[in-house]
């Protein structure tokens, strides 16, 4: 990957600057980020278009109690970024303590974002914290590594 030019490490930090807090995004400057054909993925959804992304990051919005990125490293190149995070979280379904997850997320531009996926782990992010399910997700953890 070529150096960063001084256009796209600009557009990476209003990403990380848009991203830093989750409960309140400002989702009104949405369009200076990211293109009008959008294609976003992570490992629940896969949504095109900004009317799509909108609503998607403004319903996530309004169920978590609070939320956060702490971003610990990037790889950026002239149309592409590789950035490494923890998002820490509060949802109330999941009880209430802040859970951690550790992620990628993976961005194409031009002028604009015009594709980001988040590549996490769902069962650090999900699973493990159901009862019935994270019981069998840690039991089934603890057996692969044993072997």
């Amino acid at each position: 990957m070529s150096h960063a030019t001084p256009e796209s490490q600009a557009l990476i930090e209003r990403f990380k600057a848009f991203y830093k807090d989750v409960k309140h995004p400002k989702l009104d400057v949405i369009g200076d980020m990211y293109s009008s054909d959008i294609k976003f993925r992570d490992p629940v959804h896969q949504i095109e278009g900004m009317d799509e992304l909108h609503a998607y990051l403004s319903n996530m919005c309004d169920n978590v109690e609070s939320g956060r990125f702490e971003f610990l490293d990037q790889l950026i190149g002239p149309d592409t970024a590789y950035i490494k995070w923890n998002m820490y979280f509060r949802h109330p379904k999941l009880g209430k303590e802040t859970h951690v997850v550790r992620g990628v997320s993976q961005i194409q531009f031009n002028e604009r974002i015009y594709y980001h996926e988040d590549i996490y782990d769902m069962g650090q992010m999900i699973y493990e914290h159901v009862p019935v399910v994270g019981w069998a997700v840690t039991k089934l953890r603890k057996r692969l590594s044993a072997t």
